[in-house]
């Protein structure tokens, strides 16, 4: 590797870091590290002090969410002089929920080398220690910090066949998974909070049974990788009649939209979440 442009473009090295133990970075982590000639960094703080550990002193550039467009420009002008660039997120593996699709998807449109450097991701972390034996999962990042939008999305994937697995933050973690359970009915989970840190915890159980344990807490830290398993029982068919029943819970039970929906599934003995589906269209219609 080397700055000087001999009229090749440089390389992009997508390196994953560690999520909370240092030890768990690579040896070619470390090497590439040591030989690029810049490096774009989610946090310059953060990654000046895993370089300083490693004993590597490197130029850094601030790459960060916000300004991902116009800091893509700065490092792929510096690609195409034939400098070498590794790109870090604070944490585990870059585009992964963290800063870094948006400058590897123009350095294809440049045609520049674009090289995976794997390590640490807190996704594959909860996932090996989950005890999940499908083959299968939907993973969706970061839900969306409106409720409405986070009601809309767990309805979306309320029938998958697979188990759906988010990251979630200490602040909001109560309230998803009380949403969760609003929307999926009752199912199995596990959390996996502070991964490879020194207050690693791993939760399995119900959605009730784990909100049970952190409503006990006086706070809650840490980041959280939630994996909600999928619905085993079998569905039900849908009653043709459900919209008309729920036209006349809307205008006649003086119940909320929530309870309506809690009232009829469990009379039925339908999927909460199929009910709450029709229902939001009902209620839309009012």
């Amino acid at each position: 590797m080397s700055g000087d442009n001999d009229g090749k473009c440089g390389t992009l090295y997508v390196v994953a870091t560690p999520i909370g133990n240092l030890e768990d970075i690579t040896l070619r982590a470390v090497r590439i590290l040591g030989q690029v000639d810049l490096i774009a960094a989610e946090d310059t703080r953060h990654t000046r002090k895993l370089l300083s550990h490693l004993s590597i002193s490197k130029p850094l550039i601030s790459y960060y969410k916000d300004r991902e467009s116009s800091r893509s420009e700065k490092i792929i002008e510096a690609l195409l002089g034939g400098r070498d660039v590794a790109l870090v997120s604070d944490a585990g593996t870059p585009a992964i929920s963290d800063p870094g699709a948006i400058l590897v998807s123009h350095c294809h449109e440049k045609s520049i080398t674009v090289v995976a450097v794997p390590g640490p991701s807190s996704l594959t972390a909860a996932l090996s220690v989950a005890g999940l034996t499908l083959p299968s999962f939907t993973f969706l990042g970061f839900l969306p910090g409106k409720k409405s939008q986070r009601l809309k999305t767990l309805i979306a994937h309320a029938q998958d066949k697979s188990a759906t697995v988010f990251y979630e933050s200490p602040r909001r973690v109560c309230n998803t998974l009380a949403e969760c359970r609003e929307v999926l009915g009752e199912r199995k989970v596990f959390i996996g909070r502070e991964l490879t840190k020194i207050h690693e915890e791993l939760l399995t159980g119900t959605i009730s049974q784990l909100l049970a344990v952190l409503a006990d807490r006086a706070q809650i830290k840490g980041e959280f990788v939630v994996v909600v398993f999928p619905d085993q029982t079998s569905e039900p068919a849908m009653p043709g009649d459900l919209q008309e029943l729920l036209c006349w819970y809307r205008d006649n039970s003086g119940l909320s939209l929530k309870d309506c929906v809690k009232t009829i599934a469990g009379d039925l003995n339908l999927s909460r979440s199929l009910v709450y589906e029709q229902a939001l269209q009902v209620w839309a219609k009012k």
